[in-house]
């Protein structure tokens, strides 16, 4: 799709920036601007409530779809949206082959949220290899030896595992994956890391909040979600064993403790990856979410998209981290405004 107004019409998925603002009659704070993004159903609820704040002081609404990391992907490459959001970063030379720039959002986590009958949230006791086993169809049974030897004491019932996975391209299904593949050469081996997966087992569920469904309502399931849904719907967690070997829960600080292993600032394209990295309090399926930016739209369009995501930076953090998104740096904020003026000229 030709980046256009007429295009755009046609799609309503993109940028609309008023004649009063062209034409500097209205000030951008109350000019009729409307926005659309999609992607990444991990970075959903977090782009919600920036959105309806952000409407309410601007004027400028946000619309923003979530329908996984694949689907933000190419619509952002079909020029069909004003943004896309991935929660699996691109190399950079794709973005460079497609004429397309991504900047990191905030730093968050997934983790495994399960249906088990008298199994408390936070009660039950995972590690990497025994996760990809149950995703690779070899561990069946609750009660299973492997998961017994690591909660003892816990009484775990003897029924089937119901495996529930993404159904869409995810990059929430890429960070789980690529954690499995650095725990699990088996895992490598066979199924690797990427957005869409062949799956050894168990169903699909559209979006973190369909697989979040599916583990609420069936007895005996587990699943992956981002860790707001966790919050969002009061789910059943597992702790997890990090690569130190300790136990931990999913939260805030352990997620920026990933972080705090990479540096975004000297990253080419921001392309980092925070899963399984060492320290007491890493979590070890760490993630973050990348927005993407076409150089092919119009400048007002990419103009109105860094002004929104400058306000979340700025203005933003408090929402972020109260569903336990971790703010980025002051000073990554700065070079991705750098970079911003490098790649749009804005």
């Amino acid at each position: 799709m030709n980046w256009n107004r007429r295009s755009f019409g046609k799609a309503a998925l993109a940028i609309a920036v008023s004649g009063a603002l062209s034409t500097g009659i209205m000030t951008t704070a109350f000019a009729a601007t409307s926005l659309t993004g999609a992607g990444s159903t991990w970075v959903y609820p977090l782009v919600v409530k920036w959105s309806v704040v952000y409407e309410k002081e601007t004027g400028t609404k946000v619309n923003y779809q979530g329908i996984g990391s694949g689907g933000g992907i190419a619509q952002i490459k079909a020029g069909t949206v004003a943004f896309g959001a991935s929660d699996m970063p691109l190399k950079p030379e794709e973005l460079e082959k497609d004429g397309l720039i991504q900047f990191p959002t905030a730093v968050a986590g997934e983790d495994l949220v399960y249906n088990l009958p008298g199994i408390k949230p936070g009660e039950l006791i995972l590690s990497g290899p025994v996760v990809a086993d149950i995703y690779l169809g070899k561990i069946k049974k609750w009660n299973d030896p492997a998961i017994e030897k690591l909660n003892p004491g816990l009484k775990l019932p003897s029924m089937d595992i119901t495996v529930v996975h993404r159904s869409d391209g995810s990059g929430t299904t890429f960070t789980f994956a690529d954690y499995l593949s650095k725990v699990s050469p088996e895992w490598k081996q066979k199924v690797g890391a990427n957005t869409s997966l062949n799956w050894p087992t168990g169903v699909g569920g559209k979006g973190n909040e369909g697989v979040a469904a599916y583990v609420q309502r069936i007895s005996g399931s587990i699943g992956y979600v981002e860790y707001a849904y966790i919050l969002e719907n009061k789910m059943s967690y597992a702790r997890m064993i990090n690569r130190d070997g300790k136990v931990v829960s999913p939260s805030l600080k352990g997620f920026q403790d990933a972080a705090a292993h990479v540096d975004f600032n000297k990253a080419q394209d921001f392309y980092v990856i925070l899963t399984d990295h060492t320290g007491p309090d890493t979590w070890p399926i760490s993630g973050c979410t990348w927005q993407i930016l076409s150089k092919k739209a119009p400048k007002a369009t990419n103009e109105e998209v860094t002004k929104f995501f400058t306000w979340g930076f700025e203005h933003g953090q408090k929402m972020a981290e109260s569903i336990a998104f971790g703010p980025l740096p002051t000073s990554t904020v700065d070079v991705i405004k750098t970079y911003w003026k490098k790649n749009l000229g804005i």
